[in-house]
């Protein structure tokens, strides 16, 4: 095995001089520093990454813990094709773990990325709670940020939209428009997502008059199937609905399948709207009203906000990102209009 003292051998220089190249350190003569890097490539040295992370505790390195049922769709996707662009641009790593299947589960993905000696962790939490989360912050050194959670103790260390409010703007939109008779499909169960876009659905109409009916929810689980069977399952209960909400674009896109097959037209029969705003919503036929989730803005907030605390500048709490609604062509006026 090639060792940092046969690179030092062979570029004679010290081994120390030789930590002090891969470490990065100014400290060094520039025609040393070539020297040093040509031995590395004629012996074909390899550092051990984890030895000098434990030695320098830096590791240029930003962890990313998402349970893997967030993988499953367009959403996912562009939320980590933001987080590993930006830290890109940054000059770091993005280091990704599987948050799994339980708040456990999710521990355990935090603790493999702190025992990589990761400069700062990123949380896309699914099943820890707020207090869980900010018990972890606590007693962490390096800097954590929580996307899409709302702290009580660390607002500072939170970035999030208002689900709830976004959602209750949404509703009034399709209200304003004449709509009184609203379909919603939920998001997965126990989803805190999901849970505030469904008090948002509730509170919208609850503010315009209107008695909420349990008929017209069915539970949704974010993918095109479960959209599908929720459409199928409010169109086989016999309420009528002249306007359909689907707690993200996938779930719609899935409801739309099922809408089409019973006969109703988008929009002229029942008018659709969804959330998050996934590229596929603006080319899908009709093309998808639906509220814009910033995931590039709040990725890009998050990286800056860690960027501040490994430089030991502070950050403030800020407000949350709200949804903003994309007017397309999957809602038209209802008949209270």
């Amino acid at each position: 095995m090639i060792t940092m003292l046969d690179v030092a051998n062979k570029a004679g220089v010290s081994k120390a001089t030789v930590s002090r190249v891969l470490a990065g350190t100014r400290y060094v003569s520039e025609k040393t520093r070539e020297r040093v890097f040509k031995a590395v490539e004629e012996t074909g040295y390899r550092p051990n990454l984890l030895a000098r992370n434990l030695a320098t505790n830096k590791s240029q390195s930003i962890g990313l813990v998402v349970t893997n049922t967030l993988y499953n769709g367009p959403y996912f996707s562009e939320l980590l094709f933001q987080a590993a662009t930006i830290t890109e641009q940054h000059g770091r790593q993005l280091i990704l773990a599987d948050g799994k299947h339980n708040a456990q589960q999710e521990r355990q993905a935090i603790e493999f990325l702190l025992d990589l000696r990761c400069d700062a962790i990123i949380i896309y939490p699914r099943f820890l709670n707020p207090a869980e989360l900010d018990e972890i912050i606590e007693k962490t050194v390096q800097p954590i940020i929580v996307m899409n959670r709302r702290l009580e103790r660390y607002p500072q260390n939170s970035v999030f939209t208002d689900h709830h409010q976004a959602t209750v703007e949404a509703v009034t939109y399709l209200i304003t428009h004449g709509h009184r008779d609203i379909a919603f499909i939920t998001g997965a169960p126990h989803s805190p997502t999901g849970s505030s876009r469904l008090s948002g659905y509730q509170a919208a109409l609850a503010a315009q008059g209107i008695t909420y009916d349990p008929l017209k929810v069915a539970q949704g689980s974010w993918t095109l199937q479960s959209g599908y069977s929720a459409a199928q399952k409010l169109l086989a209960g016999g309420g009528d609905f002249s306007a359909l909400v689907a707690s993200n674009d996938d779930m719609a896109i899935g409801a739309a399948r099922a809408l089409k097959a019973a006969g109703k037209r988008i929009p002229q029969d029942i008018s659709l709207l969804s959330f998050d705003d996934i590229p596929m919503t603006a080319f899908f036929s009709p093309a998808l009203t639906t509220v814009h989730v910033p995931v590039k803005e709040m990725i890009a907030l998050t990286l800056q906000k860690l960027l501040q605390m490994l430089n030991d500048q502070p950050v403030s709490s800020l407000p949350p990102f709200s949804g903003n609604l994309v007017e397309r062509d999957s809602v038209v006026a209802g008949p209270w209009k």
